[in-house]
C-alpha cells in the first residue's frame, strides 16, 4: 500500500478547506483528485484546497522565494487554480503556525496574486483561543465601465472590483433576493468577465456595517469569501462618498459573511487589510488507494 497522505481541515469564518502540507511539492494533485478531496458527501469536504508548498520547490513561485518561504498553491474545490483567496491565506498562515513553521507576528505568503503580508496576534488572555489573522489583501482595482447581474426576474447594477480576482458587487434590499446561488448568477456584458467572477450581493446593517451573500466562482455559494467581502468594503465605502486616498483616513467597514464577521480596513495607500479568526478542526491521513481509484 502507497504512504497515506497526510491532511488538516481548517476554515476562516466557516470558509472551509483541506490542507495538504508537501513542502518539497512531491504529491501530484490533479484537478480530479481536488474535486475529490473536496467533495462534502464521498470525500473530506471543503470550497477548496491549500496545497503548502517551500516557494522554492514549486515552479508558480520560485521566483518569489526571496520573499516568502511558503507558497499556497491554492485550488478550488472544482480543481481550478485561482490566484488568491484570502480566508485562505488567514487558515494557511493558522496551519504553518500549528506546525511550528512560523510564530506570532509577521510573515510573508507567496500566492499566485503576489506575496501577502500576514499577522497573527497573540491570544487575547494567555491559553485562550488563538489571535486573529491580518492579511494585507494588496490594493482594489476598480474598472470602469457599467457592469450589472441578475437573479430570476431582478436586476440591480454592479460595482466591479478587482482584488487579484475579479467581483461583482450589488447592493440589494433583501440578502434573499440573491436566490439559492447554485448557478453562477447572470452578469452583463458578457465581456466584463471572461473568466468568470465572483459576485456578491449586499445590504446595510448599520453605518459601517454590511452583511454579504456570495457565489465564488468554481464553487457556488459559501458561507465566506475573504476577498469578497474587500471588494464589498471598496464597494460601499465609494457608494458611501468615502475614499481613503482622497482624506487621508483609513476606512473600516465589518462586513458579516454567512460564517461570521471580517474586519476590513482600506488605508490611504490603498492596502486593503482583512482581520478575523482562523481555524483548525482536524487532522489525518488520506487513504492515497481511495484517491487512485477517485481519480483514474
Amino acid at each position: 500500500m502507497s504512504t497515506p497522505i497526510a491532511f488538516l481541515k481548517g476554515h476562516g469564518t466557516e470558509n472551509d478547506f483541506v490542507i495538504v502540507p508537501d513542502a518539497d511539492n512531491t504529491i501530484e494533485l490533479s484537478p480530479a483528485a481536488v474535486a475529490a478531496l473536496c467533495d462534502r458527501r464521498a470525500g473530506i469536504g471543503g470550497d477548496g484546497l491549500l496545497h503548502v508548498v517551500r516557494s522554492a520547490a514549486h515552479p508558480d513561485a520560485r521566483h518569489l522565494a526571496a520573499e516568502a518561504e511558503w507558497f499556497m498553491d491554492y485550488r478550488n474545490a472544482d480543481g481550478s487554480i485561482v490566484e488568491m483567496c484570502g480566508n485562505g491565506v488567514r487558515v494557511f498562515a493558522r496551519y504553518l503556525q500549528r506546525a511550528g513553521l512560523v510564530g506570532e507576528g509577521d510573515l510573508a505568503v507567496a500566492t499566485r496574486g503576489g506575496v501577502k503580508r500576514v499577522h497573527i496576534a497573540k491570544p487575547a488572555t494567555p491559553g485562550g483561543p488563538d489571535g486573529d489573522v491580518t492579511v494585507a489583501m494588496g490594493k482594489a482595482v476598480l474598472p470602469e465601465g457599467d457592469v450589472a447581474v441578475s437573479v430570476a426576474d431582478r436586476h440591480w447594477p454592479a460595482r466591479n472590483v478587482n482584488m487579484g480576482n475579479p467581483h461583482a458587487v450589488a447592493f440589494v434590499s433583501d440578502l434573499a433576493h440573491a436566490g439559492d446561488l447554485y448557478s453562477p448568477p447572470p452578469f452583463t456584458p458578457a465581456t466584463a468577465y471572461p473568466d468568470g467572477v465572483n459576485v456578491e450581493f449586499v445590504v446595510d446593517r448599520a453605518p459601517r456595517h454590511v452583511a454579504m451573500r456570495v457565489h465564488e466562482r468554481g464553487v457556488g455559494e459559501t458561507r465566506s469569501c475573504g476577498t469578497g467581502a474587500c471588494a464589498v468594503a471598496v464597494a460601499a465605502a465609494r457608494r458611501d462618498g468615502l475614499d481613503p486616498a482622497e482624506t487621508g483616513t483609513p476606512v473600516t467597514y465589518t462586513v458579516d459573511v454567512l460564517g461570521g464577521s471580517l474586519v476590513i480596513t482600506e488605508r490611504p495607500d490603498g492596502e486593503i487589510e482583512m482581520t478575523g479568526a482562523a481555524v483548525i478542526v482536524a487532522e489525518g491521513e488520506i487513504d492515497p488507494e481511495w484517491l487512485a481509484s477517485v481519480t483514474n
